[in-house]
C-alpha cells in the first residue's frame, strides 16, 4: 500500500468520524424536551439513545482513521531514516 493511500484513507476515516459527530450532536441538540405521553416519550429516548451510538461510532471511526495517519507517518519516517 503506498503511503499516500493510506494518508488519504486515514484522513478520510477521521472526516467521516467527525462527520458522524457532529450530525449526531445536532440532532441531539435540537431535541425538544420530553413530553407526558409516555409513547412520544420513549420514542423520544430511543432516538436519543441512537444518536448517542452514533457519536460513538463516530468516535471510533476517527480514532481508526488517526491511527492510519499515525502508521503512515511512522512508515514515511522509517524510510527516511533509511535513505538517510
Amino acid at each position: 500500500m503506498e503511503i499516500n493511500s493510506l494518508l488519504s484513507s486515514g484522513l478520510g476515516a477521521y472526516q467521516a468520524g467527525q462527520q458522524r459527530i457532529e450530525t449526531a450532536a445536532d440532532a441531539i441538540a435540537s431535541a425538544a424536551l420530553p413530553v407526558a405521553d409516555s409513547s412520544q416519550a420513549v420514542a423520544e429516548v430511543v432516538e436519543l439513545t441512537e444518536q448517542l451510538v452514533q457519536i460513538k461510532v463516530g468516535e471510533h471511526t476517527a480514532n481508526a482513521g488517526a491511527r492510519m495517519i499515525q502508521s503512515a507517518d511512522e512508515v514515511l519516517g522509517t524510510l527516511i531514516n533509511t535513505i538517510a
